[in-house]
């Protein structure tokens, strides 16, 4: 029985497992995902249909490798299908992922500009408050000349 200290890393296992990078995985996938959905696939598919159909029917007997009913063709487009599904949702998933964790930033980010807009606000209307405690010019003036000729009236009066 070996004692295993706390403080020191362990040693790796061996597994049997093979070791993959599911982050690699994953952008391979939405790279393949993105190329099937692309016009282009869908032309280089079309072409390679047409081409593997024309062959096998108009080639001589010979050199025909899938005749009428291309079952050989099904199968690799069978097969092609059952690797792009799962590519696609993993794809899919991922992108929800990535949407998910951008609507928290922009949620968490309009949080933030609330509160700083509604701190705006308060000071403004403090501002506002303490504006109209402070005497303005004008109303400085209209008092000094409503004083100026309170002190003219009683000396033209004498």
């Amino acid at each position: 029985m070996t004692s295993e200290r706390l403080d020191q890393p362990r040693d790796l296992r061996r597994s049997l497992r093979p070791h993959y990078d599911p982050e690699a995985f994953g952008r391979l996938s939405e790279r393949i995902a993105r190329f099937l959905g692309t016009a282009r696939f869908i032309v280089y598919m079309s072409v390679f249909v047409a081409v593997w159909v024309t062959w096998n029917v108009a080639a001589p007997a010979n050199l025909k490798f899938d005749p009428y009913p291309f079952i050989f063709l099904t199968l690799m487009l069978s097969l092609q299908a059952s690797y792009a599904a799962p590519l696609i949702l993993l794809a899919q998933n991922r992108q929800v992922d990535r949407d998910r964790i951008q609507y928290e930033q922009d949620r968490e980010t309009a949080e933030r500009n609330q509160a700083e807009i509604e701190y705006l606000t308060r000071e403004i209307a403090e501002l506002r408050m303490a504006i109209n405690e402070v005497a303005t010019r004008d109303y400085l003036r209209a008092e000094l000349g409503r004083l100026v000729e309170e002190l003219r009236e009683p000396s033209q009066g004498r």
